[in-house]
């Protein structure tokens, strides 16, 4: 019995190893031009693409409408292995902030990344979070990543 499990358990134990050898479990890398080019043929709000620092890794894009507005949603994966989401849209700042945090985070305050003023926010679930509000549009970078990865992230978003 035991080597009929032996015979079993070898080439399950050479395949998984085969499959990690071999980046089996590395994230999906997309190209998230085709989510850009949507929102701006859309014309909803101003896009800007970010300039992402080396080691971050797009793994998602979309660009949706609903009832109150259009969201650009940009999924990374952290030079570390954390996650982050990048989201642009003309839907009021409250409205995002509450859609995309839930009703209890909590604003931190101001503070200045690169020049600009952004808000951190931590929602009740532990994600960091960044908003930058803008007239026509409203910028959102959040996540389960360092605090430092996160504000590199937001840094990355051009003014405009």
């Amino acid at each position: 019995m035991a080597l009929s499990l032996l015979v079993l358990l070898v080439p399950i134990i050479v395949l998984l190893g085969v499959y990690r050898f071999l980046g089996g479990e590395s994230p999906t890398v997309v190209d998230p031009s085709s989510a850009y080019d949507d929102a701006r043929a859309a014309h909803a709000f101003p896009v800007t693409e970010p300039s992402v620092p080396p080691g971050w890794k797009p793994v998602s894009a979309v660009f949706r409408r609903s009832d109150p507005g259009a969201v650009l949603r940009v999924g990374y994966r952290s030079p570390t292995g954390g996650t982050a989401q990048l989201l642009e849209s003309n839907v009021p700042t409250g409205v995002l902030v509450a859609s995309e945090l839930g009703t209890g985070a909590r604003d931190e305050g101001a503070v200045s990344l690169d020049g600009q003023e952004w808000h951190r926010y931590t929602s009740s679930s532990g994600e960091l979070a960044y908003v930058h509000s803008q007239p026509d549009r409203t910028v959102l970078v959040v996540g389960r990543t360092s605090d430092t990865e996160l504000a590199q992230l937001a840094t990355a978003v051009p003014e405009r």
